[in-house]
């Protein structure tokens, strides 16, 4: 992809032209300054071990509402006339950017209206509500919040914040590179989440002026690949429950994208089980919450490590707002997934006496029985038997063969229940 950096300077205004610069940039970083959270971007070497390459993670999930949304929703914000803040602005998002509008309109006296697609999680809902912000829940794409959130702004006047495709929003989340360009090493590439592209259209701009030899790659889940779509000029096929709901955009921005042609290196997808994958890594060894969105820079490293082997990486970790029932259910199915949960069926005669000794040979082991379903009305169960759904807690792999070993030199029939 050839990139041609925007200039610093320009003869007209680089707002009014669409694509800011990174003087744009340090003015929006001027008025920030002091109002959000100048998160940290600190090396993770539990992360490097497990990727292989040097890492160092920009944690935005610091900020106050938990997401980079609010650099710039503020921005956004602080560029309108009195008249217009009378009127009030309207947004539309999945959440972090209705928490970003939300909380700096009510901070600014701002009147607030967010329009949120139906599939949101509701800890996002209940947390833009809670900011002041008169919340609509309706249609089931961001982009049929988009023409709800349009005929609202036509209705009242009020002023549209788009949460990606706008100059100042761009520039307020280019302060996030402009932050790890000067507080951190120099960096062979930085991983973004791509949703709209505002963010790595951003930072794109900062790296391209300040560290041209560090790459800019961003990362879209599987099911959303709007800009790689875009750049390869195919017909996106969007669609489809992701955990990464914060980058699931069926529509890229135009001012975003023509950005990403000339300022991005390349863009590259990822599972939704690799980005389970990168969520749990974030939770056991990092000890923060990322959401699915946040960790789709891991899980690139995750999916494709010999490119990033050995290379100094920057992860920016983009938001922890996730459903704390979503990230328990992963924390459990990663268990499984690395074997430290096994599942394992039987079938055995129902006589007494028998379950004790299963569980007697599970506990030699040092096996530890998490749950015990007992059948024995299925008609695939002989008449006199019954079968045996068991969990247990595990030291990995090997263990659980070991386990598995001792049930049937019993003389169990064990059959394993394993994860996808």
């Amino acid at each position: 992809m050839t990139k041609r950096s925007p200039a610093e300077t320009s003869s007209t205004s680089p707002l009014t032209a669409g694509i800011p610069t990174l003087a744009d940039i340090r003015d929006a970083a001027r008025q920030i300054d002091g109002v959000l959270i100048r998160t940290p971007f600190l090396p993770a070497p539990r992360l490097s071990r497990l990727t292989g390459a040097e890492v160092h993670v920009k944690y935005d999930n610091l900020q106050v509402t938990s997401s980079f949304k609010e650099r710039g929703a503020l921005v956004k914000l602080l560029s309108l006339t009195a008249e217009e803040r009378a009127n009030g602005v309207v947004a539309m998002s999945a959440g972090n950017h209705a928490q970003a509008v939300a909380y700096h309109a009510q901070r600014l006296g701002i009147p607030a209206t967010i329009v949120m697609p139906k599939t949101t999680p509701f800890v996002k809902v209940e947390a833009t509500q809670a900011f002041g912000a008169k919340v609509v829940v309706e249609g089931e794409t961001l982009a049929a919040c988009q023409l709800i959130a349009a005929t609202i702004a036509n209705e009242t006047g009020a002023i549209w914040v788009h949460p990606y495709d706008d100059a100042h929003v761009i520039r307020g989340q280019g302060t996030v590179g402009l932050e790890m360009i000067e507080d951190g090493p120099e960096l062979d590439c930085i991983l973004v989440p791509v949703g709209g592209g505002g963010l790595i259209s951003g930072i794109a701009i900062a790296t391209r002026a300040l560290a041209p030899h560090t790459q800019v790659i961003g990362v879209e889940t599987e099911l959303y690949p709007s800009i790689r779509a875009a750049l390869d000029g195919v017909e996106s096929e969007c669609g489809g429950n992701t955990l990464a709901e914060g980058i699931a955009v069926k529509n890229v921005g135009v001012l975003t994208l023509e950005i990403v042609r000339q300022c991005v290196d390349d863009v590259v997808l990822v599972s939704e089980t690799t980005i389970e994958r990168a969520v749990n890594a974030y939770l056991t060894l990092q000890k923060t919450m990322a959401e699915g969105a946040g960790a789709a820079g891991l899980a690139a490293m995750l999916a494709d490590p010999d490119r990033f082997r050995g290379k100094r990486v920057g992860l920016v970790l983009t938001g922890g707002n996730i459903d704390p029932r979503i990230a328990a259910s992963i924390m459990v199915r990663e268990l499984a997934r690395s074997e430290r949960i096994v599942a394992v069926r039987m079938t055995i005669p129902d006589r007494p006496g028998v379950l004790a000794d299963i569980a007697e040979t599970i506990g030699n082991c040092g096996g530890n029985i998490l749950e015990v379903s007992h059948h024995r009305h299925l008609l695939s169960v002989p008449a006199k038997g019954a079968s045996l759904d068991v969990t247990i807690e595990t030291h990995g792999p090997d263990h659980a063969r070991e386990i598995v070993a001792a049930l049937e030199a019993r003389h169990y029939s064990v059959q394993r229940m394993d994860p996808p």
